[in-house]
């Protein structure tokens, strides 16, 4: 997930260059969101881990 945010992020930073405005704000909020959302999944497994790590103690 955070291999997409980094590929919408630098299409959004060649299509800001490029002077497309419009590609370029949809593609750094994609980027954005997906970035959240992989940051979200990370500490839930984080998370997790901790609580199995815990039972098994």
């Amino acid at each position: 997930m955070l291999k997409w945010a980094l590929i919408f992020f630098v299409i959004s930073l060649i299509s800001g260059f490029l002077g497309f405005s419009g590609v370029s704000a949809a593609t750094a909020t994609v980027a954005r969101v997906l970035f959240f959302i992989a940051i979200v999944v990370f500490l839930i497994f984080l998370v997790l881990a901790f609580m199995a790590g815990s039972v098994v103690l």
